[in-house]
């Protein structure tokens, strides 16, 4: 099971009842957060959320409105007495702009282990995740990530007992070892049938449409993308600032073959998303046009 959390839901500045962009997601224990708007501090505790169990940021681009809450965040999380070291990932340059906002959370209890996007598309191993950071389309470098989980294939006595494996051996093959002895190495395919169908969820903001976003969300459970604008007229402003239609976003979801369309990451301009959302559900129809807080527990499909 996946947890997703949308904190902020806000771009460029925040409104009230609506904080500026931020996604927290949890597997096994482990607190994966996609930016750091201003007020992510506070919409962790609204949800009850700790910021301590916060292993990995994720940083799209080092525009104010997805990192202003950074600091602010890293010293709670020193406060806390966390002393683990935190991954911070983000485009190239993110290391000068977090070691400037770091100026007023110069000392922290653990280690920042910062690590900067050059390629267009890459990816990371991270703990139960893998990390797959494509580049994007607006007026900075930005990034959008997929977060995908695998599956390994069941269990199979009958296979392992053909391929002559110890029962001994059983338990830590489930686990992904390979294990040699007497001359002879194991390997979890010995024992295991095809991998089964896991998790993807893709996250972007802050980008014109691009292949690059319909190539990386393709087939994913959850696509949060940006819905900038969802008024009619609102094309060329788009196009202007590189940012999104809610139209646009849908269009994208369906070439992706997603499964659900989150809108996220409102101009200010925008109150009420909700009043347009139809424009997106004519193309797309299950699309929702998200409040901060949404959740939604990802779950595997108990029939793979």
């Amino acid at each position: 099971m996946l947890e997703v959390c949308l904190l902020g839901t806000s771009g460029m500045m925040p409104l009230p009842g609506r904080f500026l962009t931020s996604c927290l997601t949890r597997y096994n224990g482990f607190g994966l957060l996609i930016d750091c708007g201003e007020g992510t501090q506070v919409a962790l505790r609204k949800r009850g959320f700790s910021c301590h169990d916060i292993d990995t940021i994720l940083i799209t681009h080092a525009h104010g409105d997805h990192v202003s809450g950074l600091p602010g965040l890293l010293l709670s999380m020193g406060n806390a007495d966390r002393t683990e070291p935190v991954t911070l990932i983000g485009p190239k340059g993110i290391t000068a702009v977090v070691n400037a906002l770091r100026v007023i959370a110069p000392e922290l209890p653990f280690e920042l282990q910062i690590q900067e996007l050059t390629q267009p598309f890459e990816t990371i191993p991270c703990r139960e995740y893998t990390i797959e950071a494509f580049k994007v389309n607006h007026n900075i470098i930005c990034y959008g990530y997929s977060l995908v989980i695998r599956r390994q294939g069941r269990f199979q006595p009958e296979k392992a007992a053909a391929n002559e494996v110890p029962m001994s051996m059983w338990n830590r093959l489930q686990k992904g070892q390979t294990i040699t002895e007497n001359g002879v190495t194991y390997t979890p395919d010995m024992i295991l049938g095809p991998e089964r169908k896991g998790l993807k969820l893709t996250y972007c903001t802050d980008s014109r449409p691009t292949g690059s976003i319909v190539d990386s969300a393709f087939h994913a459970d959850l696509f949060i993308c940006e819905g900038m604008y969802g008024e009619p007229g609102s094309e060329k402003k788009a196009r202007e600032h590189r940012h999104m239609t809610f139209a646009e976003a849908a269009t994208m979801a369906k070439e992706a073959e997603v499964r659900e369309l989150w809108l996220t990451h409102y101009s200010p301009s925008l109150v009420h998303p909700e009043q347009y959302v139809n424009t997106a559900r004519e193309i797309f129809p299950n699309t929702l046009a998200c409040r901060d807080g949404q959740f939604v527990d990802l779950m595997f499909d108990e029939n793979e």
